[in-house]
């Protein structure tokens, strides 16, 4: 049997469930309800509701992101440092909480941060003043880091695990002590994992919606809100589509990004 027989289970996966639906969006997005073809859609993101949708989202995005960043390069330095053992024992205890279901998890925040919640509830029993974050831009920033953390480890973690010891070694026999080896050697050399971090962080932070409906009670309106309400509650899937294709071109410039500074895959988890 010819070996590329053995692709037509995967192509037809591809087809069926990435290159269909995206046709889908794509033609939605650039027609009306006649079927005539209009960029009144996509230029629907310029209106006032949309507009602040879209600038919040891409705002939360990025302070979430830039957390994650700032969390995830230590813990990844610290990782990469420790041995097999420790390292494989302490990356499962990370990414455990992973195994759970993504809606759970944010369910679980809800029940912490709420007015009668756990963290409020404790902070009662201690005489100290209640925690009144939940439904705020910071209880959506909280839900995103916690969620999507790990995707920022990882790729770093990846890139520093592929830096040579002799090339540090090196730098610090030629008189470099341990901040300048970080910043001219180590940095750079991860850059790599950086972005691919950055750009699995920033990407479902953008395209969110469950996060914002449960931690933001449906008060702070993402684009990803905005759509999701397109499609099951007013039905306008024209309208949706159209927003969506505004979030694809993000989405594929930060796939650039990505490519252009990670040509050889480093930052590759896989």
């Amino acid at each position: 049997m010819n070996k590329k027989m053995l692709s037509l289970p995967y192509l037809f996966w591809c087809a069926a469930f990435i290159l269909i639906p995206l046709f889908m969006v794509v033609y939605y997005g650039i027609t009306d309800k006649t079927g005539a073809f209009t960029l009144e859609n996509i230029c629907a993101i310029a209106t006032a509701e949309h507009s602040k949708a879209l600038w919040i989202s891409i705002l939360l995005s990025l302070i979430s992101t830039l957390i994650c960043l700032l969390l995830a390069y230590p813990l990844a330095m610290i990782l990469a440092h420790m041995n097999v053992n420790q390292h494989s024992f302490v990356v499962l205890i990370f990414i455990l909480p992973m195994w759970m279901n993504f809606l759970l998890r944010t369910m679980a925040w809800q029940t912490l941060l709420e007015k009668s919640g756990v963290i409020n509830s404790v902070l009662e029993f201690l005489h100290l003043p209640a925690l009144n974050i939940i439904n705020t831009p910071s209880a959506i920033i909280l839900g995103m880091v916690y969620n999507f953390l790990p995707f920022m480890v990882l790729p770093i973690y990846n890139s520093l695990t592929k830096i040579d010891p002799n090339v540090i070694n090196a730098a610090k026999d030629l008189g470099a002590n341990g901040f300048d080896t970080f910043i001219r050697v180590t940095l750079p050399l991860s850059v790599p994992g950086i972005i691919s971090g950055i750009t699995m962080v920033f990407v479902p932070a953008l395209t969110t919606f469950v996060i914002s409906t449960l931690l933001g009670g449906s008060k702070i309106l993402l684009i990803g809100n905005v759509i999701e309400q397109e499609f099951t509650q007013t039905g306008n899937w024209h309208l949706g589509s159209g927003l969506s294709i505004v979030l694809m071109i993000f989405i594929l410039f930060n796939m650039i990004l990505s490519a252009i500074f990670d040509k050889d895959g480093e930052g590759n988890t896989l």
